[in-house]
């Protein structure tokens, strides 16, 4: 039946919009009434009632603190229910997770025609991105690249722009190649010393280890070196997030990244996110296989810290790699979305991609530097990662 306006004998007319408000465990609703004969309204959460009134408000209450929660409220009476009015709303109590990290794919200053990153936020939305890379400019001696200077540089001019727009920044240090910090810091307390100059230099709202290669990674003196120096640099920056970014299989953690998440159980070290990189193994499917890798990663964490499903995936990242990767395997714009939108729907805390200076397009360009090698718009993998 048709909705009719008062005085009918149909359904009553669609509600009012609907205002809310909201505590950290409620979500109240009130709307305009509606035409037609009412015998109340219900509140729907999908297909769940969630309450049944005769005025135009309800209050849903028992919720968790900073959940998003989406209500259709309806008009009935015994002729049916009218078309139903939509009102999102997120409980209060965000700050009780503070370990969602904004989307930050990586920005190189190091080539690849690096973009503006002021361009860019204003582009895409992007909030946050993950300078990379710091290495040794000889011993224990931090340094962009292991040869550009902490300030002063393209590298601070870069920061100081993202900061100016509301941006954070991530620093990652180490990556696959280049003179590390890890073996060349000869104890965890020189280690920290190092990361100290740059938090200090720069200010970082988190630290990013990407530990990897047989220098770090599959070293497990440098690995331990490494967790024990995230351990102080912890304790001397609690406002400051700690990353570990490594390689995985497809079914999850390899060895060396069981060991490393295991070792930093067993000595402690508070690290807010343990990230993977689902790439470089010859996916042919690369959305199905960082699931299986994400679950794998899960899993690992989930044994060594008894934690639950839940808090499993609150301590995980995926960092992908945009367009073909070094063995072509292909993430698509739409692919990426599909990984952004999982990793959402499972609460995971961190997203990013290797790298901005790719996120251009140039079909059949192969893999370079300063493009992703699909047809794309510029910038539309950042767009997608500014959505997490």
């Amino acid at each position: 039946m048709t909705a009719t306006t008062s005085g009918g004998t149909g359904a009553p007319g669609q509600p009012g919009t609907v205002s809310t408000s909201v505590t950290s465990s409620s979500v109240s609703l009130s709307w305009g009434a509606s035409s037609g004969t009412v015998t109340g309204y219900r509140v729907y959460e999908g297909a769940t009632q969630k309450a049944q009134v005769t005025g135009t408000s309800a209050t849903i209450s028992g919720l968790g603190a900073c959940t998003t929660h989406t209500y259709t409220v309806k008009a009935y009476n015994s002729a049916g229910e009218s078309a139903g009015r939509d009102a999102t709303a997120t409980t209060s109590g965000c700050t009780g997770n503070p370990g969602k990290l904004a989307g930050a794919p990586y920005l190189y200053m190091g080539w690849g025609n690096p973009p503006d990153p002021g361009a860019v936020m204003d582009a895409t939305g992007v909030k946050s991105f993950t300078m990379a890379f710091i290495l040794s400019s000889g011993g224990c001696t931090p340094a962009w690249d292991g040869n550009r200077p902490l300030t002063g540089g393209a590298d601070q001019q870069a920061i100081n722009t993202i900061k100016s727009k509301g941006g954070s920044v991530q620093i990652s240090f180490g990556g696959w190649q280049g003179n590390k910090l890890g073996p060349n810091c000869s104890s965890p307390e020189a280690f920290a010393g190092a990361v100290q100059q740059v938090i200090n230099a720069v200010g970082p709202a988190v630290v990013d280890f990407d530990i990897e290669n047989t220098d770090e990674f599959e070293n497990y003196t440098v690995q331990d070196r490494i967790l024990n120096g995230i351990k102080i640099i912890k304790a001397n920056n609690p406002n400051v997030k700690a990353v570990v970014t490594f390689g995985t299989t497809t079914t999850g953690p390899n060895a060396h990244g069981v060991r490393l998440i295991n070792q930093s159980k067993a000595l402690g070290v508070p690290i807010d996110n343990y990230t993977i990189m689902p790439f470089d193994f010859g996916s042919s499917n690369i959305y199905q296989d960082t699931v299986n890798a994400s679950e794998g990663l899960k899993n690992a964490l989930k044994n060594a810290f008894g934690w639950s499903d839940a808090q499993a995936y609150a301590h995980m990242g995926i960092s992908g790699m945009n367009g073909l990767s070094d063995q072509q395997e292909l993430t698509s714009t739409a692919t990426w979305t599909q990984i952004r939108d999982w990793a959402r729907s499972k609460g995971l805390t961190r997203l990013a991609y290797w790298a901005v200076n790719r996120d251009r397009g140039c079909p059949g360009g192969g893999v370079t530097s300063n493009c992703s090698g699909i047809a794309q718009t510029d910038w539309d993998f950042t767009r997608i990662t500014a959505g997490f």
